[in-house]
């Protein structure tokens, strides 16, 4: 049987730890903080993708959509720590969507560089700006693949090997 100074203790040892957690989760938080000066590198050119290795990932139960990326297509750039890559959104009658967009993790954004043509060319996208993943008006696609694959809480994943195998075993992460 507990005595009241028991309780205490117990108490005590609760709110400690309940601290430490509060103090490493913070200190956690400070190691992905966006420097304020910040600069996006040269952004490459659209890379080459393959639409027969696309490794497909669901967004949502419900959606009409197949989003798919070529991991040849995926770069993780040390620079500025932008995760880039080729989406590919195909509807159920095989119409397709190509994007190549940016991820960053360490403020959960999305920029979208250039479109696909059907002929396989680009058409960059003038004046594209970051936005928030959460952002309603925007595909949910960049916010799942950010999720089960792209990024590690507020950090790009450290290479394109671990991403493809987090985006091809996604109940695992």
């Amino acid at each position: 049987m507990l005595n009241v100074a028991g309780v205490a203790g117990i108490f005590g040892w609760i709110l400690l730890a309940l601290l430490m957690t509060n103090a490493a989760s913070t200190a956690n938080a400070q190691v992905f903080i966006d420097p304020a000066d910040w600069k996006e590198s040269d952004v490459p050119p659209p890379p080459a993708y393959d639409m027969g290795k696309l490794l497909t990932f669901e967004v949502t139960r419900s959606s009409p959509l197949v989003y798919g990326v070529d991991p040849a297509s995926v770069s993780i750039s040390k620079t500025d720590g932008i995760v880039r890559y080729v989406v590919v959104a195909t509807t159920a009658a095989g119409a397709k969507n190509v994007i190549y967009e940016g991820l960053r993790c360490s403020t959960g954004q999305v920029r979208i560089y250039a479109r696909g043509n059907p002929d396989g060319s680009w058409t960059s996208v003038t004046n594209s700006e970051w936005k928030s993943v959460y952002d309603l008006s925007l595909p949910r696609h960049s916010l799942r693949f950010a999720r089960v694959a792209a990024c590690d809480s507020a950090a790009p994943v450290s290479n394109v090997r671990e991403l493809v195998r987090k985006l091809k075993n996604p109940s695992f992460n």
